[in-house]
């Protein structure tokens, strides 16, 4: 849902990258969790700055104790999540790990990872031929060309690699 991605001052304040439509609202899912999915997280406050959220934490007061939590990521547990009412629309982690194979059903890889530097969402995939990781990873735009289908029963994803991406 989010990271922390930098500290602002001396007095504890928390940059705070936010990965969702509304931004604003990540205070109403505190606590948030870390990787564990352990509650670890509440916010005293929030407010935007820029590109970033400026945040302060319960238990967080000065600059040392908020940069060791640089890097740290937040989570919200899946059952307080909305609901998704558009069928085109996901969670990033249900993403994570899907299949993708080409438009005439060839396997290519697997999504290891959603990355978004402000252009759009991109897929990260990583190749692998016989059930083996084979080269470098790639970007593609999540996109209805590129990805004209996503199956998450299926736990596939098809895409339409563009002419000279991987070249």
């Amino acid at each position: 849902m989010a990271e922390i991605v930098g500290v602002h001052g001396v007095r504890g304040v928390l940059k705070v990258k936010v990965f969702s439509d509304a931004p604003e609202k990540l205070a109403d899912y505190a606590p948030l969790c870390d990787a564990s999915g352990k509650p670890a997280f509440t916010f005293t406050s929030l407010q935007p700055h820029g590109g970033i959220f400026l945040a302060t934490l319960e238990g967080v007061a000065d600059r040392t104790a908020a940069d060791s939590l640089r890097g740290a990521k937040l989570y919200v547990p899946r059952g307080r999540l909305p609901k998704i009412e558009d069928e085109h629309t996901y969670y990033h982690v249900d993403l994570v790990g899907l299949a993708v194979t080409d438009e005439n059903g060839e396997p290519l890889g697997k999504i290891i990872a959603v990355a978004n530097f402000g252009g759009g969402d991109l897929l990260e995939i990583k190749p692998q031929k016989d059930g083996k990781s084979k080269g470098a990873s790639f970007y593609l735009p999540f996109t209805n060309a590129n990805v004209p289908r996503v199956d998450l029963a299926a736990k596939e994803a098809t895409v339409i690699i563009p002419p000279g991406l991987l070249d």
